[in-house]
């Protein structure tokens, strides 16, 4: 009992930087004394005691702000953050060292009997406010952003944002290989898009990412077939590309020039 105690807080001062000392974690973590009543109420659950476990499951819905429901299995090192407003379900199944921020709820979406609430895998982190709903699995590592509502499995490592969630990054090694890939294309046309940034999962800086891979796929295949054409004796793509006017881009308040030379204005420096 004292050894998952003391995992619990050890796992606070590894996820949260803002917690200080021991005795702070003790008396200032909601999401801790959840977790912790919630043992106690899960077991009474199971010796047959389930009026005693739910009245001990609202009582500590009311001095905390979490709800958890007697039957949820929980596993080691689970850490609610803040958790003001969360909400887990009878048959939720939660790994070890998942995290929970306020406002999540692992809620069903059937008033059928049975499994009806999620599995979260080791290591997922759900986001502020986000809904995981019905008898889906997240695979380990899974990440779920803020406000997103979640009704499909998610796989291993992958993040989800949107409503409904969709999947936005897969695994660590195809997000480099990805990342990699735009970063040479967007250093070829001289376009630092922000899709390139290997900690952003911004589903707009995603699709200028994908946007970017269209242009530089479609320059290669004009290239490829002006080449076929003259070699066949014809006589196209001949002409340069037209070059951008500055006054174009006068009303939106860029400076492609700038961002063109940029570079060798700062090595002058």
């Amino acid at each position: 009992m004292f050894k998952y105690l003391q995992e619990d807080i050890k796992s606070v001062f590894h996820r949260d930087p803002a917690a200080r000392t021991t005795l702070e974690v003790l008396t200032n973590y909601p999401g801790l004394h959840a977790i912790w009543v919630h043992r106690i109420s899960h077991r009474l659950w199971h010796w047959g005691l389930k009026w005693l476990a739910r009245s001990l499951s609202t009582v500590t819905r009311f001095l905390t702000g979490i709800e958890i429901h007697p039957g949820a299995k929980l596993g080691r090192r689970v850490f609610i953050d803040h958790g003001m407003g969360v909400v887990i379900g009878e048959t939720a199944i939660i790994g070890n060292d998942v995290t929970l921020y306020h406002g999540v709820t692992l809620g069903g979406t059937s008033w059928k009997a049975g499994k009806r609430h999620p599995t979260l895998d080791d290591g997922v982190v759900v986001g502020a406010g986000a809904k995981v709903l019905g008898p889906i699995t997240m695979g380990k590592g899974a990440k779920v952003g803020s406000n997103s509502v979640v009704v499909k499995d998610v796989p291993e490592n992958a993040t989800v944002v949107g409503i409904p969630g969709r999947i936005i990054l897969s695994t660590a090694e195809s997000l480099d290989t990805q990342n990699g890939k735009r970063a040479k294309i967007a250093k070829k046309y001289g376009f630092d898009a922000y899709a390139v940034a290997v900690d952003n999962p911004d589903p707009v800086a995603n699709a200028m990412g994908m946007l970017l891979e269209h242009v530089h796929l479609m320059d290669n295949k004009i290239q490829e077939m002006c080449n076929v054409i003259q070699s066949m004796g014809g006589d196209v793509c001949t002409d340069s590309l037209p070059k951008m006017d500055m006054e174009e881009f006068a009303a939106t308040g860029l400076d492609p020039q700038k961002n063109v030379s940029g570079d060798d204005d700062d090595s002058s420096n």
